[in-house]
């Protein structure tokens, strides 16, 4: 028998403290643009990017890094990198007319070698 309105938990509001939060990823671009044309694989690369980063992190406002763009960018428009290690920053929007209260910042983690054996890691405090 399903419960009755009364009966169902209503849900109690997170603090936001909560809410921001860093991780970082390792995405793998060559499964999105595979079987794509040359000038169509970047581009889409940098979308699929967004698109992961507003499922990971449940937010619409994903804003790319010049430095992510240049490092998916750096071979060109026909051969991004296979694969890429994003840092995903939840932050709060301080903005005045802002339609969200949370945006994410995504940027590209440098020094990366391997991708072997790289697991999602939450970053505490700021580095």
């Amino acid at each position: 028998m399903a419960p009755t309105q009364k009966e169902r938990k209503t849900r109690t509001p997170r603090s936001a403290l909560h809410d921001v939060v860093t991780r970082e990823y390792t995405i793998h671009l060559h499964k999105r643009v595979h079987d794509l044309s040359f000038k169509k694989k970047a581009p889409k690369a940098i979308k699929s990017i967004v698109d992961f980063a507003q499922k990971s992190m449940g937010v619409n406002d994903v804003r790319i890094s010049p430095g992510l763009n240049q490092a998916v960018w750096a071979r060109g428009i026909r051969s991004p990198p296979r694969r890429i290690r994003v840092r995903l920053e939840r932050k709060r929007n301080d903005d005045e007319g802002a339609k969200e209260k949370l945006y994410v910042l995504a940027s590209v983690v440098e020094g990366v070698t391997s991708f072997k054996g790289l697991q999602t890691v939450v970053v505490e405090g700021d580095e």
